[in-house]
């Protein structure tokens, strides 16, 4: 007698029409309908059988377990069980590739898995896709084979959990992705035979290619880092971080990109050996570029280093401020920041400045000339109304520095004298045949009866500030006076411009004449300071 287990697949044959049932009959499933009493005989299964899967089903589908039992008897017969009857052992579908994938795609088969099968072969039968899921829900099977197909993707380890009978797995020559299964437990129930070109274990031949590409690769790779860092250290320092880069130091390179290859666009100025670029570095600071064609010696070059390493320490509202330098074999460039601002002589001519702010003017060039003395006496600089520059917020900026004791004080002083007879005048030195000489005669000329054919006429100035720009002109004559042994300080200039300053703040209606005053006898007993001097340096060398 049969055991209950098997009860329904006895019910079942005894219900078809023939003990052979054909693959037709497994194709046309849909059409197929459960006999009347189809019902009562799955009662009598589970009062047998109640561990059946179908039995524990939340709601039972009699027409899909209908189908799950002529599919069951068919695939019994097809796997070639020995009696089929009392007995379904065995799923066998090697080497049959186009009837496994039919019996597959029955879900309804998988979810009511007999219990009876312990072993499933599904090997070689041309199975492509991710690892079919299905067969898990046979919990009880001992032996799955897989291999020999195209299998890929990733592995499903958690999905095996269930199956704690398993002890034969083979999953050999398939695709699937490299995973770490030799690192879980689950891996300990198999040998290596289980995964032998499966995809899953990493083969011998990667750890050779990876172990090739780790031994040569990544000292080609560090190779090239260091020629990168390399690149940036001597041709863009400016992509390091800040704590890498050289300090004040511009290499050709960080030129170039700052001025867009040195374009026309960019081009300010450009004279014999001289061009000057307008540029934006990295960090979006604008630049005056000063660059210096020819070659000159090593010395030469070492020289213009030691310059400029003191010229970017100059800090001074009224210093253009230089950022650094750039030296090659054929150039030279001196970075400097960049002033939209005219030059004084563009200011001068242009805008008819009052008295007033070219006092403050010449404030600024002074303050500027004190910092120098006091700090840098050996750096020079071009005081020229065509060289100081103006900010945007009206400070002058002097520029075109030089390291070097080519100016004695006295000759700074008398380049002053000249700055300050141009700014009340508005005249050049150019204008006349000899120069500065000629400025200073036609001054003296006219001095002191005739100022009014002197002073810039434009400025329109009341009788007391035309006294002061009265005195203003007697200082720069003395300022350019030769035949004085002794010539005002600096801090004595800076001393009367101020004063003077003071005095045309303080003028009003009813006041100006004292105020005017405050700022004449301020220059007058300085003049009178230096009309004692020289005489007492003319009679000693009488003497």
């Amino acid at each position: 007698m049969a055991s209950p287990r098997f009860l329904l697949l006895f019910t079942t044959l005894s219900l078809t029409v023939s003990s052979a049932i054909s693959g037709s009959v497994v194709e046309d499933l849909a059409n197929l309908q459960p006999p009347s009493d189809f019902n009562t005989t799955i009662m009598k299964n589970c009062q047998h059988n109640p561990s059946l899967r179908y039995c524990n089903s939340s709601s039972m589908d009699l027409k899909e377990i209908f189908k799950f039992t002529i599919v069951a008897s068919h695939l019994c017969n097809e796997s070639k069980n020995p009696n089929c009857v009392h007995s379904f052992d065995n799923i066998d579908l090697r080497n049959r590739p186009k009837m496994a994938p039919l019996y597959l795609s029955y879900s309804f088969f998988w979810k009511y898995c007999p219990l009876t099968v312990l072993s499933i072969d599904l090997s070689n039968i041309s199975l492509k896709g991710s690892f079919p899921k299905e067969v898990i829900c046979c919990e009880q099977i001992q032996a799955l084979d897989l291999s020999l197909n195209g299998l890929t993707g990733e592995f499903p380890i958690e999905s095996f959990a269930p199956l704690t009978n398993l002890t034969f797995l083979n999953l050999s020559y398939n695709y699937f992705s490299e995973s770490k299964i030799s690192d879980s437990q689950f891996f300990k129930r198999f040998n290596d035979s289980s995964f032998i070109h499966s995809g899953i274990l990493p083969s011998d031949r990667n750890y050779t290619i990876k172990a090739i590409l780790l031994l040569v690769g990544f000292p080609i790779s560090v190779i090239l880092m260091a020629v990168c860092f390399g690149w940036l250290c001597f041709q863009r320092p400016d992509y390091l971080p800040r704590m890498f880069q050289r300090k004040h130091k511009f290499t050709p390179s960080m030129l170039r990109a700052a001025t867009n290859g040195f374009s026309r666009k960019n081009q300010m100025v450009r004279s014999e050996g001289v061009e000057i670029y307008k540029g934006t570095l990295r960090d979006s600071t604008q630049v005056r570029i000063e660059i210096y064609r020819g070659c000159i010696s090593r010395e030469k070059r070492k020289e213009f280093v030691e310059e400029c390493k003191v010229l970017v320490e100059l800090c001074h509202k009224n210093l253009v401020q230089v950022l650094g330098w750039c030296r090659t074999r054929n150039q030279r460039a001196i970075v400097t920041e960049w002033t939209d601002g005219e030059t004084i002589e563009m200011w001068l001519s242009g805008s008819a400045p009052p008295w007033k702010q070219r006092l403050k003017i010449l404030i600024g060039v002074v303050d500027g000339m004190r910092y120098l003395q006091e700090h840098w006496p050996e750096v020079v600089y071009d005081l020229r109304i065509n060289s100081v520059l103006l900010a945007d917020n009206h400070e002058p900026l002097l520029s075109r520095f030089q390291v070097g004791d080519q100016y004695s004080n006295n000759k700074k002083i008398h380049k002053f004298g000249i700055f300050l007879l141009e700014i009340i005048t508005n005249r050049r030195s150019q204008e006349f045949e000899r120069g500065e000489a000629g400025l200073i005669g036609h001054v003296r000329d006219n001095y002191p009866e005739n100022l009014h054919r002197v002073i810039d006429a434009r400025m329109k100035l009341p009788e007391n500030m035309f006294d002061q720009a009265k005195h203003g002109i007697e200082l720069g004559l003395m300022c350019t006076d030769q035949s004085i042994s002794k010539h005002p300080s600096l801090n004595q200039i800076s001393h009367m411009i101020n004063k003077v300053y003071e005095s045309c703040l303080e003028l009003a209606p009813q006041n100006h004449k004292r105020s005017h005053g405050d700022g004449v006898n301020a220059l007058e007993r300085i003049e009178d300071d230096f009309l004692v001097t020289a005489v007492v340096g003319k009679d000693s060398s009488n003497g």
